[in-house]
């Protein structure tokens, strides 16, 4: 099976990786603001529903609408496996952040980056220098830090209720593990599809068949329970599928798996920091999230290892 090679355009890589860092770093906060009133099933429903609705506007505005000979040229196993990958993360995702919080949520979901490298140096014969794997040494030590800390401000703030509270931010922290791994086989398969088809042409179908899958356990009636800040954060989470995941998907055109997982790792510190100020300039939008200065030093640990995994690759 002929494998995919990147075209080595690493600057224009690099900014489509920098634009899907920025929106997924802020789409936690926005979703946490339309959890108060949606479900997952409805929220991600609308936000496929959107996505595949914008760019099957633009494909049609250029004339650029994937012909069915093209799409038979792709393996269904292929397609099949990308759609429930993506879905998967989208539910799980969304179920973890519900249990635990938006940073928790963006840091944690970091490893979905490691397993996206670790498949890019299994699947696609990517090569770490000894620089990158003292970075991934670092990334984990990070993860495993920030974890351990949050657990412990957890247990503190919930005094005779710990147990209930601890079980429920276990249970989230799992359920962000599988979306992360969902996600990297979603991601591994994205960059395989790429041999036959358009980045854009593979995100349209998968954004329609994950946005038929989520319609039949959707609720669309409780949009109309949504104030005007709410459906702004709700439209900007549809919005940000379609311009994130458009951009990620071709900035595996250009640069390495392990690369561009690298670079995504940075998105807690958009996280971290638009949820600060959220917090402060509309007070009630969000719950305030208690970061110690040790569970900041672990999510600047991850911030440092995918760092060092994407500076130390040989030229």
């Amino acid at each position: 099976m002929e494998l995919h090679r990147t075209t080595g355009n690493w600057r224009l890589g690099l900014g489509l990786s920098l634009i899907t860092v920025v929106l997924w770093g802020l789409v936690p906060v926005a979703l946490a603001i339309v959890l108060n009133k949606l479900d997952t099933y409805t929220i991600n429903w609308f936000r496929f529903a959107t996505a595949f609705i914008l760019l099957g506007c633009y494909l049609a505005k250029q004339g650029n609408l994937p012909k069915l000979a093209q799409l038979r040229r792709v393996p269904i196993y292929l397609f099949t496996i990308a759609i429930l990958g993506l879905t998967g993360n989208y539910i799980f995702f969304v179920m973890g952040l519900k249990a635990t919080s938006p940073s928790h949520a963006e840091v944690l979901i970091q490893l979905a980056g490691v397993f996206l490298s670790l498949g890019g140096l299994l699947i696609f014969k990517e090569r770490y220098t000894r620089y990158q794997w003292l970075g991934v040494g670092v990334l984990v030590t990070g993860f495993i830090g920030f974890f351990y800390e949050q657990l412990k401000v957890l247990a503190s703030d919930s005094v005779g209720a710990a147990s209930p509270f601890e079980n429920r931010y276990i249970s989230g922290s799992i359920m962000l593990i599988v979306a992360g791994i969902s996600w990297a086989i979603y991601a591994l398969i994205q960059k395989q599809l790429l041999t036959k088809l358009d980045s854009t042409h593979i995100m349209w179908v998968i954004y329609g068949a994950c946005g038929l899958l989520f319609q039949t356990m959707a609720k669309p009636q409780t949009l109309l329970q949504l104030n005007s800040i709410e459906w702004i954060a709700l439209i900007f989470c549809g919005l940000n599928t379609v311009i994130a995941y458009g951009a990620f998907a071709e900035s595996l055109q250009h640069l390495e798996a392990s690369r561009v997982s690298a670079i995504l790792a940075l998105a807690p510190i958009f996280t971290i920091v638009s949820m600060s100020l959220t917090a402060w300039l509309a007070p009630g939008l969000v719950t305030p999230e208690h970061i110690t200065s040790l569970g900041l030093l672990g999510a600047i640990l991850v911030v440092t290892g995918s760092m060092s995994i994407s500076l130390g690759k040989n030229s």
